[in-house]
C-alpha cells in the first residue's frame, strides 16, 4: 500500500502554504506502509520560533479551508516543533536545531520521499545594516 492520492493532495497544499512563509528543507515521507495512522509526514524547517508558527498556522488555515479537519496540534505555544495531525497527514514543523535533534528522516528512513512536485523558493538575502551602508 502506498500513501493515497488524497494525501499526497493534502501534503502539496500544505508544503505550498509553508512555503510561502520562507519554510525550507521539506520532505514529504511515505509511511503507509510502516504507521497505521497516517500516509504522509510532512517535515518542515522554519528559522525562528515565530516562523514555525506562523507557518503551522498558515498550514492550518490552508487546509481548514480546504475542509480538511485538524485532529491535533502539540507544540504551537513553544515554536521548537509544531505537530499537526490532519488524517492522512501529519505535519511536522520544526526550528533546525530540533529537526536536527529528533531527526525524523533518520528514524523513518525506510520510509521512500515522496515528490510533491513543488519547488522551494530562494531564500530572501539578508538586508545590510545602515552600518554596512557606510564607506
Amino acid at each position: 500500500m502506498t500513501a493515497t492520492d488524497q494525501a499526497i493532495e493534502i501534503a502539496r497544499a500544505a508544503a505550498e502554504a509553508a512555503i510561502k512563509l520562507n519554510a525550507h528543507d521539506i520532505v514529504a515521507l511515505d509511511v503507509s506502509e510502516l504507521n497505521p495512522f497516517t500516509d504522509v509526514f510532512l517535515i518542515l524547517t522554519g528559522s525562528s520560533q515565530r516562523n514555525v508558527a506562523a507557518i503551522a498556522d498558515a498550514v492550518q488555515d490552508t487546509l481548514v479551508e480546504q475542509g480538511v479537519k485538524q485532529r491535533g496540534r502539540e507544540g504551537r505555544d513553544v515554536g521548537e516543533w509544531v505537530l499537526q495531525n490532519f488524517g492522512d497527514v501529519v505535519v511536522h514543523t520544526f526550528q533546525q536545531e530540533a529537526r536536527e535533534f529528533y531527526a525524523l528522516e533518520r528514524i523513518w528512513n525506510t520510509a521512500p520521499v515522496l515528490d510533491l512536485g513543488i519547488t522551494e523558493a530562494e531564500p530572501e538575502p539578508v538586508r545590510a545594516g545602515a552600518e554596512d551602508l557606510l564607506p
